[in-house]
C-alpha cells in the first residue's frame, strides 16, 4: 500500500465504502473500520500498520 486510494480498495474487499464529502471525516472513518478489521483478525499486522501509517499522514495534511 501506497496511497489512500489504496487503503479504500483494501476496504473495498471486506465491503466498506466510505465517502461523505468530507475528506477528513472519510479519513477518520476509514481508520476506525482498519482498527476493527485488525481487532477481527481480518487484517495482518503489515497491511494494518501500513494502513494507519498512510490515513494518519493524509490526516496530517488536512489538519493545517
Amino acid at each position: 500500500m501506497k496511497s489512500v486510494y489504496d487503503v479504500m480498495q483494501l476496504l473495498k474487499r471486506y465491503g466498506t465504502y466510505i465517502y461523505t464529502k468530507d475528506r477528513l471525516a472519510d479519513l477518520e472513518m476509514m481508520e476506525d473500520e482498519v482498527r476493527e478489521l485488525y481487532k477481527m483478525q481480518m487484517l495482518d499486522a503489515n497491511d494494518y500498520k501500513m494502513a494507519l501509517l498512510i490515513l494518519r499522514q493524509e490526516q496530517s495534511k488536512y489538519k493545517k
